[in-house]
């Protein structure tokens, strides 16, 4: 069994930054690592995703303000959120596929911007 534990949502003005965290609590060794966001009446999407060797990708519209990293000895993975807008607003989840073939979300973290 994975846990995922999120951390480092909040409020925050347009053009502000946010950071979020998610450390992956577990024996199983974790594989592609991804933050979704969810807005209001909206449906979950991805952000951003990253391997366990580093490679990320991102959704086209947030390339340049959102930046994912990981620390692969801490199982953590961290979402870097600069220049935000009120459209960034929404549940941040956390997502990740585990070397025993299943899939694991995190409680999620409330981002809320205002204008």
């Amino acid at each position: 069994q994975v846990q995922l534990v999120e951390s480092g949502g909040g409020l925050a003005q347009a053009g502000e930054s946010l950071r979020l965290s998610c450390e992956a609590l577990g024996r199983i060794k974790i594989g592609l690592m991804e933050w979704f966001r969810q807005a209001p009446g909206k449906q979950r999407v991805m952000v951003a995703g990253i391997t366990s060797s580093g490679t990320t990708i991102y959704e086209d519209s947030l390339k340049g303000r959102f930046t994912i990293s990981r620390d692969i000895g801490k199982n953590t993975v961290n979402l870097q959120m600069n220049s935000l807008k009120p459209e960034d607003t929404g549940v941040y989840y956390c997502h990740a596929n585990a070397y025993d073939f299943r899939d694991y979300w995190g409680q999620g973290t409330q981002v809320t911007v205002s204008s």
